[in-house]
């Protein structure tokens, strides 16, 4: 299953790992396992990403060394946990980058091999249905291939096995999942060490969790109460972002509301840009963010569009709508 990944690397030198621009644990802790574990190949690195890592992982060692300038020395790239082309579109919209692309050996790492890809450039895909994150699937890469898990890989990957599975509780989650963080747990990570970690730097000020209580005031509960849906305009973005992201103070929590199957944030941008975050405990939010030309996985996804709010809102009650239903029957 890892044979082209293996040729792949050992004819590089210097390779770019791509993270989509809604970075989460799963894309960064996959990006840096991989700087690790590449690196102890004697390969150079560079972790990409168009847009900044959010306040909320950089509990993560090492996301500060993800760079917003593409690195055009690099001869292949490495995408990791997304197959969506509307998911890199400012890669794809930068000077230079698509061409490269279309020119360079590309490797798309993900789990969930049902899901389709539909990059627009010449590449591989390597997807495990079974994997309930990226980090997992890597996991097994790094130990079929021979590659060193180091206690800096094994951290970087438990992180993102661990922001995938929700803690090991997702309908996704297997016997594998769990193997894997024994696994990782063996090469030296410590689960109290990153847990502590992960909730200093979650702290938040207090004028984030008067923000956080307002946005729940806000939220809209919709298709009978399946639907929770919160708009965060720009205004909002603009003030609260560098402190903290604003569709993930509430969106698990929405997610949690008795009877809530879909909790949806919808961002709205001075262009007419909508971003929307999706958390679900229905396995449909690929289905509804690929409606709208985004992607993701069954439970988180996301998309951009352009369009105005109401019309959107209209035809997000429309698909989930729809969906739920299919779900049902």
């Amino acid at each position: 299953m890892f044979e082209k990944l293996k040729n792949a690397v050992e004819q590089a030198q210097h390779i770019v790992v791509i993270q989509a621009e809604n970075p989460d644990g799963d894309s960064l802790g996959s990006s840096l396992a991989l700087e690790e574990l590449l690196g102890n190949l004697s390969k150079e690195v560079t972790m990409y990403c168009r847009v900044a890592i959010p306040k909320y992982l950089r509990h993560q060692q090492g996301w500060d060394r993800v760079a917003s300038d593409f690195p055009f020395k690099a001869d292949m790239a490495i995408i990791v946990d997304t197959l969506s082309n509307t998911l890199l579109s400012k890669a794809l919209g930068t000077e230079g980058v698509r061409h490269w692309l279309e020119t360079h050996p590309v490797i798309a790492i993900d789990h969930h091999a049902s899901v389709e890809s539909d990059l627009s450039f010449p590449h591989e895909v390597i997807a495990d249905d079974n994997a309930v994150a990226t980090g997992e699937t890597l996991t097994r890469a790094a130990d079929e291939l021979g590659w060193e898990i180091t206690p800096t890989a094994a951290a970087a990957l438990y992180s993102s096995i661990m922001a995938d599975s929700l803690g090991l509780t997702t309908d996704g989650t297997t016997s594998d999942s769990i193997r894997a963080i024994a696994r990782l747990v063996d090469a030296g990570v410590k689960p109290s060490d990153m847990e502590a970690k992960r909730r200093e730097l979650m702290k938040k000020p207090v004028k984030i969790l008067e923000y956080k209580a307002d946005l729940i005031k806000r939220i809209e509960y919709l298709c009978d109460g399946r639907l929770a849906l919160v708009h965060i305009p720009w205004e909002e973005i603009e003030e609260y972002s560098d402190l903290y992201n604003p569709s993930m103070l509430v969106l698990d929590e929405m997610r949690l509301v008795e009877g809530v199957e879909i909790a949806v944030a919808i961002k709205t941008y001075p262009d007419g840009k909508l971003t929307g975050k999706l958390r679900t405990n229905a396995p449909i939010a690929d289905k509804i963010a690929g409606y709208f030309g985004g992607g993701g996985h069954p439970y988180s996804a996301g998309f951009r569009i352009y369009d105005d709010y109401d019309t959107a809102c209209r035809e997000l009650v429309t698909v989930t709508d729809k969906l739920l239903n299919e779900e049902a029957t």
